[in-house]
């Protein structure tokens, strides 16, 4: 068998960060929510702690091992950063809370046309047709999925609308 090439280890290292990706959020957000329902764990802003501290300490270890670069913005873009991040991280833990979890990810499904609502009106982005029509789709399924979830709350789906609009906009602050 012939080694493997550069492109082909780039792609299995892909999928590997992918998968590992979906699983520990996947499981993160079930823990959350074990603590949070089976548990009563009410103090989601001190999970949200714990969260910026383990995710502090591995991009720590991964600079000193090589694979992440410092980089720097400037403090007003920094501080727009972090006021929608922390908004985020808080306002979705909260919404788990408060929600059940087949709400909390219906509503995550709204970032993608949020994000894209805040590309057309920042950017002056143009979507293709297709684009449009997925979108719509996505907001069919979520209205649907909202309509028959009969967990929501008022409370609740103001934490989901928090969250959703926080870190769609962090997501955009992301990209410059």
């Amino acid at each position: 068998m012939a080694p493997a090439s550069k492109t082909d280890r780039k792609a299995a290292l892909d999928v590997a960060s992918w998968t590992f990706n979906v699983v520990t959020s996947v499981g993160i957000i079930m823990v959350n929510k074990a603590l949070m329902a089976t548990y009563g764990f009410s103090f989601a802003t001190t999970l949200t702690g714990l969260h910026f501290a383990t995710t502090t300490l591995m991009t720590v270890v991964l600079r000193w091992l090589g694979y992440v670069q410092a980089s720097h913005l400037p403090l007003s873009e920094l501080l727009k950063f972090v006021l929608f991040a922390n908004l985020s991280i808080v306002g979705m833990n909260v919404s788990l809370m408060w929600n059940s979890v087949g709400f909390y990810q219906i509503a995550k499904l709204c970032m993608i046309p949020v994000s894209c609502l805040l590309e057309v009106i920042f950017d002056k982005i143009r979507y293709s047709r297709d684009t449009k029509l997925s979108i719509v789709v996505v907001l069919i399924g979520v209205a649907v999925c909202t309509i028959t979830d009969v967990s929501v709350n008022f409370r609740g789906l103001i934490a989901a609308v928090i969250a959703v609009w926080s870190t769609s906009l962090q997501q955009y602050y992301v990209h410059f």
